[in-house]
């Protein structure tokens, strides 16, 4: 009886974690729904500006007096990284630090070991990991991804700018997972900082004029444009860990649910191994008292 008795509480305690992880899954999907509206309002404008960068610096002959387009030979490497502040979402915290762990032990060797290289995190999880690893960490925000605005993405960027137009930074990288859908998240790493813009491979004239120049025009855009991928990206990330947990939470499910199928097979099996040997003794004891 002892058996069926921990057999039948087990069967209780993994039905009431299925019941968590089926809500945990109900609540990702309607965030979900939300983070996709939010990505798409705001991929045209981003794409429509991206293009207007790039149609623009394609008429320019001699390089860009901005700071955000220069290229530094050595110096300070900042990398971002992006993660979520909670877990239970598979691999999407573990999949995009590994790639940036990676990124930079591969492709900044040397400035790792000379301590040139900068993390901030945006995410509690990355940050975990990054202070375990004793990674030298300048900053965290949590909130960026807590209470996505536009407003504080844009702050954020300013602050950033500051930062590389001082020459703290010759270049900052930032590491996010891309919404690609519910079920798909792809870790991504983008040169945030300096800008570089595609070679023009029109060779067309351009059928427009350009009020007051070229060059002032792309300075004045290229902050605009910096704070619009920085809140597209931190959407993007937000919507990929909606994704993941959902698909997560599904999977848990799932699983308790096959668990709990096996458990009750289990507990038929020995509850009626339990009654057979009562009958057996039952009868067993009878035969001993005619004898």
């Amino acid at each position: 009886m002892a058996n069926l008795k921990e057999i039948r509480t087990r069967i209780i305690s993994v039905t009431n974690t299925r019941q968590v992880t089926s809500a945990m899954k109900m609540v990702s999907a309607a965030k979900l729904r939300k983070s996709q509206d939010a990505i798409f309002k705001i991929k045209p404008y981003a794409d429509k500006m991206q293009h207007i960068m790039e149609t623009v610096s394609g008429t320019i002959k001699a390089n860009i007096n901005s700071p955000l387009f220069r290229v530094g030979a050595n110096g300070n490497t900042l990398v971002i990284l992006i993660t979520s502040n909670k877990g239970l979402c598979g691999v999407f915290n573990a999949g995009i630090t590994r790639m940036a762990l990676d990124w930079v032990r591969t492709e900044r060797t040397h400035a790792l070991a000379n301590n040139q290289v900068k993390f901030f995190s945006v995410g509690k999880k990355g940050h975990d990991v990054l202070s375990k690893l004793g990674l030298d960490i300048i900053g965290r925000e949590d909130n960026l991804i807590q209470k996505p605005a536009y407003d504080f993405s844009a702050f954020f960027v300013q602050e950033l700018i500051r930062k590389f137009s001082n020459r703290e930074f010759v270049e900052i990288v930032v590491f996010y997972n891309s919404f690609k859908n519910a079920a798909s998240q792809q870790p991504l790493k983008e040169m945030f900082l300096p800008i570089i813009m595609p070679e023009a491979t029109d060779t067309r004239p351009t059928e427009f004029i350009l009020e007051p120049s070229p060059e002032y025009i792309l300075e004045e855009l290229a902050p605009k444009m910096l704070e619009i991928r920085l809140h597209k990206i931190i959407l993007d990330s937000i919507a990929s860990e909606h994704g993941a947990r959902m698909t997560a939470m599904h999977k848990a499910t799932d699983n308790a649910s096959e668990l709990i199928s096996t458990l009750k097979l289990n507990y038929n099996k020995a509850r009626q191994d339990s009654i057979t040997k009562e009958i057996l003794e039952i009868v067993s004891g009878a035969n001993a008292l005619k004898g």
